[in-house]
């Protein structure tokens, strides 16, 4: 399906016709395809570095602000749970008003929600304006997508989305790191103030050099129950997500929303086939490459993001380290996400995603094998290994997985395509960290009170073993204050060894999720419509 589009204000007789190959770059620098890559690499930034920059600064803004445990745990959900809700919705506004304004919206807001957190004297305004943070956020990353559709020809897609999973990957992964940084040296404000002068960069980029491109069979209308249903159904998933730690996994309250959920998105399935122009065109997961990227991408997100949870806890808590020093730790992943992404959209390319899916999925699976392996004293050369290893096999994925859903998508639903994509990988992190946590908590509840015993420490009441429960699932050993030293050392041991059994557990079944999507990889090809972004100016 090739589509037509327009330009900038172009009227309906100045666009594409129907076969040719793509757009018109506009004068100058404006529509120029790597220097629009540059300016959606800056405002994507910006979102891939708040989801972990500011898991350092919570302890300080906890402190500060004297918030609970619990609304703390609230600044991270908040984010994520606006975002993932919105994150189609907000593709299908790309499509509607072009990508170019969507994109900056949502820029000019997610930087001016950052400011407003920084001036914040409560924990209640860092929440909402978290929420907020989300909900720009979700308009400009399909956004991002839809541009560099639009933008770039055919051939050179790949490097565009390697380059573009690499700045996400980087982000994501160097979070701690500048979070530690600036938390350390500066506020925990800081965090947030530093997206004001990129937000404006991105702008004043955004400004010059991004152009307009709209299909011209790009939706008139708004699906609005469709909008609710499927915001409703994505919300009731997420939240029982997020709530199930705490209210247990067999509570009816988590059942009641995962229900509730299912019913919502049966119900979204309904009526898109009732109206006239649907958010989500059900005839898009005819497309069985499409539909395999989506769940890879869900698969991907489970086994990375809820794995990773767990080597911060372990790097921090029982190797003693300093976020920053923790966050160096992790550079061989980064780094290999880097040197990976753009190499990895060359091989795609070259020989079609599905080879390099499957094989960055195995090498996914592998790496979270060896992280099952890691002792309370593997050392840092063994550490690194596999953190590099699991970047390598990441990198393909990432890019491979986009290009699989945008490509495969008509042109006039690139938006929507973009926002599946991220919204697969939000609900898979999001999964990743609930199911796995809930693996962590079983093992450490099962293996506490046989090893605490067997260390000859005095047995705990029921109300002992539960708090200390909860301070190994993160890797601290919960030791009283005035507790003798000879006793504490043997609580820091069975703490340790427990965590360490618990989250060589978790890493097995991320293991096994990743191997599962190397199969799901092998129904993955090239976009059959990656034809119908851009011409070749300016390449």
């Amino acid at each position: 399906m090739t589509s037509q589009t327009t330009i900038d204000k172009a009227g309906p007789g100045d666009a594409t016709p129907p076969g040719a190959s793509g757009t018109t770059p506009g004068k100058g620098l404006r529509g120029h395809p790597w220097f629009t890559l540059v300016t959606v690499a800056v405002g994507v930034m910006m979102v891939a570095l708040d989801g972990t920059i500011v898991a350092i600064a919570n302890p300080a803004i906890a402190k500060d602000l004297g918030a609970t445990f619990a609304e703390v745990q609230w600044i991270t959900n908040a984010y994520f749970l606006a975002l993932a809700v919105s994150l189609i919705t907000a593709g299908k506004l790309g499509d509607r008003f072009g990508h170019r304004q969507t994109f900056l919206i949502g820029v000019v807001g997610f930087a001016a929600a950052s400011g407003a957190i920084g001036l914040s004297d409560s924990i209640a305004l860092v929440i909402v304006f978290r929420v907020f943070q989300g909900l720009f956020g979700a308009l400009l990353m399909p956004a991002a997508l839809g541009l560099l559709r639009a933008t770039f020809p055919a051939e050179k897609l790949n490097m565009a989305i390697g380059i573009w999973g690499m700045v996400i990957g980087a982000s994501t992964a160097g979070g701690p790191i500048l979070g530690g940084v600036l938390v350390e040296h500066v506020s925990w404000q800081s965090v947030f103030f530093i997206n004001v002068p990129v937000g404006v960069l991105a702008v004043a980029l955004g400004a010059w050099i991004l152009l307009d491109h709209r299909a011209t069979n790009a939706p008139r209308s708004f699906d609005l129950l469709g909008i609710a249903l499927l915001s409703g159904a994505m919300f009731c998933l997420v939240w029982a997500l997020i709530k199930a730690p705490e209210w247990g996994w067999g509570a009816g309250s988590t059942w009641g929303f995962v229900f509730a959920s299912v019913a919502g998105f049966a119900a979204f399935a309904v009526w898109e086939t009732k109206v006239k122009e649907p958010l989500i065109p059900l005839a898009l997961f005819r497309s069985v490459p499409l539909s395999a990227g989506v769940v890879l991408m869900v698969l991907m997100a489970i086994a990375f993001m809820g794995g990773l949870f767990f080597v911060t806890f372990y790097l921090q808590n029982v190797h003693g380290m300093s976020p920053v020093d923790a966050g160096l730790h992790l550079l061989p992943l980064t780094g290999m996400m880097i040197v990976g992404s753009p190499l990895a959209g060359v091989m795609i390319t070259k020989v079609g995603p599905r080879i390099p899916l499957a094989g960055g999925m195995a090498f996914t699976a592998l790496a979270m094998y060896g992280m099952s392996t890691l002792e309370t004293d593997t050392g840092s050369g063994v550490m690194s290994l596999w953190f590099a290893l699991l970047g390598f096999g990441l990198a393909p994925v990432m890019v491979g997985a986009t290009e699989v859903i945008v490509g495969n998508a008509p042109l006039e639903l690139s938006g929507v395509a973009g926002g599946l994509q991220q919204a697969a990988m939000q609900v898979g992190g999001s999964l990743g960290t609930a199911v796995l946590g809930a693996v962590m908590a079983s093992k450490v509840d099962s293996d506490l009170e046989g090893n605490w015993a067997r260390a000859g420490l005095p047995p705990l009441t029921p109300e002992q073993a539960g708090q200390a429960s909860e301070a190994v699932q993160v890797g601290v050993a919960p030791v009283a204050e005035g507790t003798p030293a000879a006793i504490a050392a043997k609580i820091t041991d069975v703490a340790h060894d427990t965590f360490i059994s618990g989250m060589s557990l978790a890493s097995l079944v991320a293991a096994g999720v990743a191997a599962v999507a190397v199969l799901v990889a092998f129904l993955t090809k090239r976009g059959a419509n990656a034809e119908a972004g851009a011409g070749v100016g300016h390449i």
